[in-house]
């Protein structure tokens, strides 16, 4: 975990890419990213599940299990741990250090703050070399209401970091940054601060969320759009040889 945190930088946050299978994360490891995160719904998505119903353990593990080995730092979006029982979630975490993981990310869903901190404590215990960073839904399923006093539950509980995704006005960052002493985490959208702004807020982590994926899907559909028009498809595509190569 040493490592991981250390990529967790004031002045130098660590921008983080987002996989959903083994040739995206090598892909994007082979450009220089040295930590890769997994995005839940893109695992969810690709396997014809929904995102955030805890339906997608064994999908989850089964990636962790391909990326594990690789080289790189692999951080897991476990949605909330696929449990409500602390110690089931603890469980799993020690089952992804073993097969690799340095870094978990566990979203409280606004449920009950015990409960996620129970749960950020299980994994402490179960597999405590792992990265906890601790994501809290106020902004992205709601007002932003109640953050400070769940962030606080979570650092205490023992998370190494902690994630508000949603929240986007660079006030509102300034703030929580000065309020924290762990690293505090965003998540990237191109309607929000530019990396360099988030920079000088002081965040030392930019997660890419799903962002990637559906850019990928995105970028599908505009091609058999052009093709279907009689024209060439625009944009970067890899050679049959250079995605051949990220199997063997």
């Amino acid at each position: 975990m040493t490592a991981f945190a250390g990529l967790h930088r004031e002045g130098d946050p660590l921008l983080l890419p987002c996989a959903w299978d083994h040739a995206s994360a090598l892909l994007l490891a082979g450009r220089g990213f040295a930590a890769i995160g997994t995005t839940s719904l893109g695992v969810a998505a690709a396997g014809g599940l929904p995102d955030g119903a805890a339906a997608t353990r064994e999908e989850t593990f089964r990636l962790a299990l391909a990326l594990g080995s690789e080289p790189f730092l692999l951080s897991v979006d476990v949605e909330g741990g696929f449990s409500d029982d602390p110690d089931e979630v603890g469980e799993f975490a020690r089952q992804l250090a073993a097969v690799g993981a340095v870094g978990i990310n566990l979203e409280d869903g606004l449920g009950p703050v015990d409960r996620h901190a129970a749960k950020i404590a299980a994994v402490r215990s179960a597999a405590p070399g792992l990265f906890v960073n601790a994501r809290t839904d106020t902004y992205w399923l709601g007002d932003g209401e109640g953050t400070s006093r769940r962030l606080d539950a979570y650092r205490e509980a023992g998370a190494h970091g902690v994630f508000v995704p949603g929240v986007s006005d660079p006030r509102t960052i300034a703030a929580l940054v000065r309020d924290l002493d762990v690293p505090l985490n965003v998540l990237y959208t191109p309607a929000g601060p530019a990396l360099p702004h988030l920079t000088d807020l002081g965040v030392r982590r930019v997660s890419l969320g799903s962002l990637l994926y559906r850019r990928a899907l995105g970028a599908a559909l505009e091609a058999m759009a052009e093709i279907r028009s009689g024209r060439a498809p625009g944009g970067t595509v890899p050679s049959y040889d250079d995605v051949q190569k990220l199997g063997s």
